[in-house]
C-alpha cells in the first residue's frame, strides 16, 4: 500500500471544504487561510532560490503573489465559485495523466 499523499488530492479536498462550508464567515476564513498558506509557500520558495534561479522565477513568483492578492476580500459565494473552478481544473489535470 502506498502511503504517500497526493498534493492534488489535498488541494482538491481543501477546496471541497470551502465549497461545502455552509457558514459564510467560515467559508471566507478558509479562503483566507488558503491565501496565507500559499503566501508562506511562495516566501519559502523564494528564500531557497539562489541568484540566477531567483531572477529566472521572479516574474512567476510575482504573478502568483498578484493572483493571491486578487483573492483577498472575496465573499463566500466568490470563494465557492473560485474553489469549484480549481476543483474542475484539478480533475481535468488528473484525467490528462
Amino acid at each position: 500500500m502506498n502511503a504517500s499523499v497526493n498534493t492534488d488530492d489535498v488541494i482538491f479536498n481543501f477546496f471541497k471544504q470551502i465549497c461545502d462550508e455552509k457558514n459564510d464567515e467560515k467559508c471566507v476564513q478558509l479562503g483566507n487561510e488558503w491565501i496565507k498558506a500559499m503566501e508562506t509557500n511562495l516566501s519559502e520558495m523564494e528564500k531557497n532560490l539562489n541568484g540566477a534561479d531567483k531572477l529566472k522565477h521572479k516574474d512567476d513568483i510575482q504573478s502568483n503573489r498578484d493572483h493571491l492578492n486578487s483573492l483577498k476580500n472575496k465573499n463566500s459565494s466568490e470563494w465557492r465559485q473560485y474553489a469549484t473552478q480549481c476543483m474542475i481544473e484539478i480533475m481535468n489535470h488528473k484525467s490528462q495523466k
